[in-house]
């Protein structure tokens, strides 16, 4: 995965594998059957690490307000390169190879599954759909914050503090 955040798709061989675990290449193969088992490996513990903190921190709220502050607390959150390049490999793989494409379903499936479950204890009166539109939000403002690092969120937050139901945090 680290490979993949640094050099992108094009540069996760075999070989680069191998050498970076300072291992066998054909201890590569034995366990993920050559380059499309290991790309498959790696799109799924990337896609791990770019959703898995999003859908933890807001399943661990309770009430519309304390969600409400766990959105605007990951999008205050300083903007993270490292989960933005992955992010981005991600799409790009999706996109180039059917087999990474199907992984990233799979994992945007099960983040709006499990996301879909937290809404309805939440807000249970809250549209169906509730869930994707989330996820476009947040994978939004990670691509604004990417492309424009000084971009300053705050006035976003405000202006989804309207959309959201509840009261902001401070009861603003």
């Amino acid at each position: 995965m680290e490979l993949l955040a640094e050099v992108g798709w094009p540069g996760v061989t075999t070989r680069s594998v191998a050498e970076r675990a300072n291992a066998n290449l054909g201890l590569i193969h034995y366990y993920w059957g050559g380059l499309p088992g290991l790309k498959t490996a790696i799109a799924r513990q990337a896609g791990e690490h770019a959703f898995d903190p999003v859908t933890e921190g807001l399943s661990r709220t309770t009430t519309v307000e304390e969600a409400h502050a766990k959105l605007i607390e990951l999008l205050s959150t300083p903007h993270d390169g490292r989960t933005a390049r992955l992010t981005v490999e991600l799409i790009a793989g999706a996109v180039r190879e059917p087999l990474l494409g199907e992984v990233l379903r799979e994992a945007l499936a099960e983040t709006r599954d499990r996301l879909r479950l937290w809404i309805k204890k939440v807000h249970p009166d809250a549209p169906d759909g509730s869930e994707t539109v989330l996820i476009a939000l947040l994978d939004g403002m990670l691509l604004h914050r990417m492309l424009d690092p000084d971009l300053d969120n705050g006035e976003a937050i405000s202006a989804l503090s309207q959309f959201l139901p509840g009261r902001p945090p401070g009861g603003g």
